[in-house]
């Protein structure tokens, strides 16, 4: 279990016993995390870090956050930044007056000005969330995938926030105006699609799609029969391993356009997988997500529900422009199979299911991926 104790004052030779009986009263049996928020406290004493040092032998999984620059420094010079997890405050930040340019499932994204934007994640929880999102970006970034590289962690509120530097970008939703805007966009987002899902990495340093997909399936089991629900698994159990990324989250409010060319801003679902998963989470963020909710697109997206399926059906049409008719409708079935399974593990596990949009949703995707689980015997 992790317990968090917040310091505060200054921690000296006066009141050093005080502070660690204080500690220990918060610490239980079923401690195994401790993390020290410094955020308050203004001085630190050898004292202090001697407490700190014997709690860090009796829990190894202990660390100190939120230092400002004079307490980081004294843990620094001391060497226990390098023995332990020591961070530093995060700068806090206002979004009051920014444009909002851009809203997803975990976050919503501001412009701060013309050169920075950033993506506050709607959960306090999320720290190791951003931490690891930052991570996969750098590593598409050193790929050659065409990603805004995030630079800096900020506090928003008590919220956290990732901060982008985008000199002179808008978003794609401000562009396509008309069938052609929306063609030409599509053309460039096929093309980056194309890149990351040739782009061969090592195994290790992603995470593997099909495992995200077999949880979400668990975690809808109760809503399929035993039959379908065997009949998901040996699909997902037969499907062929690959060693090619997805982003996984590819549409137009994680995309912005700078010099002409498209960034993704969002690389947090960044993984290695099928394209069958990149389209069936674009499908279901286009069309699947309003199969009841017709307010869903114009909400989440800003665009209408038939700018939005344009979208999809366009981008699909030119990433599998050498396929026959028929080959396009088999991968069609298989891409709206698991959009609405995710779809259903969503709104299942994070709608408010006391609303009944919500409620209608659930069933709806529920009959639709059972219907199409009847259809299909393989993934390939």
């Amino acid at each position: 279990m992790q317990t968090v104790v917040k310091l505060s004052g200054r921690i000296t030779t006066i009141n050093g016993n005080q502070v660690e009986e204080y500690i220990r009263s918060q610490i239980s049996s079923d401690t195994d995390s401790l993390i020290l928020d410094a955020e308050n406290l203004e001085y630190i004493s050898s004292v202090g870090l001697r407490i700190t040092l014997k709690l860090k032998k009796e829990i190894p999984n202990t660390s100190v956050i939120n230092c400002n620059s004079n307490v980081y420094e004294i843990f620094s010079v001391s060497g226990f930044a390098e023995m332990m997890e020591i961070t530093k405050a995060y700068r806090q930040i206002s979004i009051k007056g920014c444009q909002k340019i851009g809203s997803g499932f975990f976050g919503d994204v501001y412009r701060l000005d013309d050169e920075t934007i950033v993506k506050v994640y709607k959960r306090p929880d999320c720290l190791e969330m951003i931490k690891s999102e930052q991570q996969l970006a750098k590593k598409a970034f050193v790929m050659g995938i065409p990603t805004a590289i995030p630079y800096d962690i900020v506090r928003v509120g008590n919220l956290y926030g990732t901060v982008f530097e985008l000199l002179d970008a808008v978003t794609v939703v401000d562009l396509i105006n008309d069938e052609d805007s929306i063609k030409e966009f599509c053309k460039k987002a096929v093309s980056v699609l194309k890149q990351m899902h040739s782009t061969h990495v090592d195994k290790k340093d992603f995470p593997r799609k099909v495992d995200q997909v077999f949880l979400q399936l668990e975690g809808c089991k109760e809503c399929f029969s035993e039959k379908t629900y065997q009949k998901l698994m040996m699909l997902l159990q037969n499907l062929s391993e690959v060693d090619t990324l997805i982003h996984s989250d590819f549409h137009i409010k994680n995309i912005m356009m700078q010099n002409d060319e498209l960034l993704l801003i969002d690389m947090d679902k960044l993984s290695i997988g099928q394209p069958l998963f990149e389209f069936a989470a674009m499908y279901a963020t286009y069309v699947a997500f309003g199969c009841i909710d017709k307010n869903n697109c114009m909400e989440f997206l800003g665009i209408p529900n038939e700018k939005a399926e344009l979208i999809f059906n366009t981008t699909f049409d030119l990433y599998y422009e050498d396929k026959t008719k028929h080959q396009k409708a088999e991968i069609f079935k298989r891409i709206k199979l698991f959009a609405y399974l995710f779809v259903l593990y969503l709104r299942k596990h994070y709608g408010n299911l006391e609303d009944k949009l919500v409620r209608d949703t659930i069933s709806y995707s529920a009959n639709y991926v059972a219907n199409l689980a009847n259809q299909i015997d393989s993934l390939e």
